[in-house]
């Protein structure tokens, strides 16, 4: 049962919590923070959850690749209804704002993963690009937690420092923090029961009902978006076949919108055959992430390509974000529509799914939505 109501503006400065909807795990103590150089490490996962006593959970953060950081907080905290702020307690500001690669430079990439297909070598990959903001004077991290339940481009609202807490319990003063509000689950675990709620294929949404409609009937017929989406799909009810009993899904997808974009979505339930011996949701994660939402199909030549034309962008974007329990339960959000805060920096990150017949204009665009999404959170008109 959730606590009291809590607003944005009576959090830590830099807070540490998942909410999932109206209702989010507050940390109000660190007890230890857990780095590992692999965040696709199984023992490393396995020894996060072994050192969770009663009432303690980890909250935890993925790269996007295998052999990249995962980092996870030892927490005691409280449910609480995170609630929406009353008014707009903003302040005025300059910014300066970078977009890399440019929307010319991305149309390139997107090019250049389309040759890809062509030649058979790739089925889909997941392109993306960054936004840089600096604003003076510096955004605070419940600032932007504001904006995001007020925008609400997701309804998994996180921020989790990057670096370990203080000696004193508390959230480091400084360092990165990564901040933002996912539409998409990509792991839930309560018990026996497994929940999946994959993404892929979405349009930009229009501020005229009857466009907007048209819209939304359209990606619903897309062969393009869902090809995309059914990558997606087949991909993660591969990997749960190797510890669940059960899965279901619908045929077809659901839309799902957001402000801004719609999207294609599939509900997955499955089971584990026991709780006891079965997977713990950060296990879970481990091993569906990267899905085919954010990475590519087949996988190896997916990362391959996002590696050569991406560079370093990607960092904690396109990873997960949630926690764990000792009981191995939990909840894990795919790290889209989020930000990294470092200092007067913030970094944005959007990507679009590339497959047979993609249009390098309409991935722009598509990008571009998705970053327009948080580029408000940041203030910026």
């Amino acid at each position: 049962m959730a606590q009291h109501p809590i607003t944005p503006a009576a959090l830590a400065a830099r807070p540490l919590l998942f909410a999932s909807g109206e209702q989010a795990y507050v940390a109000a103590t660190i007890l230890g923070t857990s780095q590992t150089p692999d965040g696709a490490d199984p023992a490393w996962a396995d020894e996060v959850v072994a050192g969770l006593g009663p009432g303690e959970r980890a909250l935890c953060a993925l790269s996007f690749a295998a052999g990249a950081p995962g980092l996870a907080h030892r927490v005691v905290g409280a449910e609480h209804a995170l609630q929406r702020p009353a008014h707009d307690g903003s302040v005025e500001r300059a910014y300066q704002v970078t977009e890399f690669p440019t929307a010319d430079e991305y149309a390139r990439m997107v090019e250049a993963a389309l040759a890809k297909i062509a030649d058979g070598s790739l089925h889909k990959v997941v392109l993306g690009r960054c936004l840089d903001v600096v604003s003076d004077p510096p955004l605070v991290p419940a600032e932007i937690i504001d904006r995001l339940l007020t925008t609400r481009p997701g309804r998994y609202v996180f921020a989790v420092p990057l670096v370990p807490g203080s000696d004193d319990g508390q959230a480091p003063v400084d360092g990165p923090i990564l901040v933002g509000a996912s539409p998409e689950l990509l792991v839930r675990r309560e018990g026996l029961e497994i929940s999946c709620t994959p993404l892929a294929g979405s349009v930009p949404r229009s501020s005229d009902p009857d466009e907007d409609a048209r819209r939304a009937a359209g990606l619903q017929q897309s062969g393009k978006d869902l090809a995309e989406h059914a990558f997606v799909v087949e991909a993660i009810v591969h990997a749960l076949k190797e510890v669940c009993v059960e899965i279901e899904y619908p045929a077809t997808p659901e839309l799902m919108s957001t402000d801004t974009v719609w999207h294609l979505a599939t509900p997955i339930h499955a089971r584990l055959a026991d709780a006891a011996d079965g997977p713990s949701a950060l296990r879970l994660a481990q091993l569906l992430h990267p899905t085919p939402a954010v990475g590519g199909v087949p996988t190896a030549a997916a990362n391959a390509v996002i590696a050569d034309l991406e560079g370093d962008l990607r960092d904690w974007f396109a990873g997960c974000v949630g926690w764990v329990d000792g009981n191995g339960d939990g909840e894990f959000a795919i790290t889209i529509r989020a930000a990294v805060m470092d200092g007067p920096r913030l970094r944005l990150f959007a990507g679009a799914g590339i497959v047979a017949g993609s249009d390098p204009a309409s991935e722009v665009r598509e990008t571009g939505a998705k970053l327009a999404t948080m580029a408000r959170v940041t203030g910026l008109p």
